[in-house]
């Protein structure tokens, strides 16, 4: 199946290795991702902050551009993803807005039409779509012995109508869990990573990802997956600015999500984009990937209680009356 794509400005720049990782594992699993054609930023956060409605007819010029025989638009991205879904709702449900965005798009020579697209996440086509079946099918290379913290940040999940529960998600943990990893409990995978609060207040923003990095190191978490590029860049990105702040010591990678598939599948690092990473992962796989399974932890075993010859114990004393 052909999907629209909206890749969205950041995987040309700082999410570059998501855009690698994201080639290599559609070819191996059959995923047709055809480009959306002149597309144009989403707005990110800001835009729908200062002004609604050029805010929609910026994101509704990139719906209005999706070839007329595709009716799925995907986003790698989760602010895009919000965005679009956001938007494409917005205008099915609201004839007056979509009448004033569709005079901004007459402009372009572009319309809207209401009821044709649905947007979906990347991560939600491969594990509903694609199908965990067939991507375990596809795994050559286990991610055995490695710990990993699935991060869905907030925004993945928090569409009205998303995939997956707003607070307790589990399609990245079961995604993690095929490809053979170690998925360890990270109470806080749906928490908010201050987004592009690191250029409002450091002080909130280091705040934010050092409860994100000090929960998953108690976990035990070698490192971190995630499936949006804001959250990878905060986590990765300040990881060193977090720890003179507070004088820790967090060495936590963050990959995207797609490049743990690709890694599972056997393709190179290199190909994926690992190392272009900050907080580098190379030692990480080096030391912790491991080519045989961890052995299965043994049940506890039950004590087995002496048997009574005897039955329960009777009273031996004597009742007395007293007349």
């Amino acid at each position: 199946m052909t999907y629209a794509f909206f890749p969205g400005c950041s995987l040309a720049h700082t999410a570059s290795a998501y855009a690698d990782s994201i080639g290599g594992v559609a070819e191996r699993l059959g995923l047709e991702l055809a480009e959306i054609r002149d597309w144009n930023c989403c707005g990110a956060t800001e835009y729908f902050a200062i002004e609604q409605l050029p805010a929609y007819a910026l994101v509704a010029r990139n719906l209005a551009l999706v070839d007329g025989d595709l009716d799925q638009v995907v986003a790698p991205c989760s602010l895009c993803y919000l965005n679009l879904r956001k938007t494409q709702r917005a205008l099915d449900e609201g004839e007056t807005l979509r009448a004033q965005v569709d005079d901004a798009l007459a402009a372009g020579g572009l319309s809207y039409q209401p009821g044709r697209l649905s947007v979906r996440h990347l991560l939600d086509v491969v594990v509903n779509d694609v199908g965990l079946g067939a991507i375990a099918s596809a795994v050559v290379r286990p991610l055995y012995g490695l710990r990993i913290a699935p991060y869905y940040g907030c925004l993945t999940v928090r569409p009205g109508g998303g995939f997956d529960h707003p607070e307790q998600p589990a399609s990245l943990d079961e995604l993690l869990r095929a490809l053979g990893a170690v998925v360890v409990d990270f109470p806080l995978k749906a928490d908010c990573c201050g987004g592009h609060m690191t250029q409002i207040s450091a002080q909130v923003a280091y705040s934010l990802l050092r409860r994100l990095l000090q929960n998953a190191t108690d976990r035990g978490a070698d490192l971190l997956v995630t499936a949006c590029p804001m959250c990878q860049l905060n986590l990765d990105a300040y990881q060193g600015r977090v720890n003179r702040h507070f004088g820790t010591s967090y060495h936590l990678p963050v990959l995207f999500f797609t490049q743990a598939i690709g890694l599972a599948l056997g393709l190179a690092p290199e190909a994926l984009g690992i190392g272009k990473e900050i907080v580098p992962a190379g030692p990480v796989l080096e030391t912790r990937w491991s080519a045989e399974p961890p052995p299965a932890p043994e049940k506890p075993r039950r004590t087995q209680r002496p048997r009574r010859d005897k039955g329960l114990p009777m009273p031996t004393a004597r009742y007395v009356r007293h007349d």
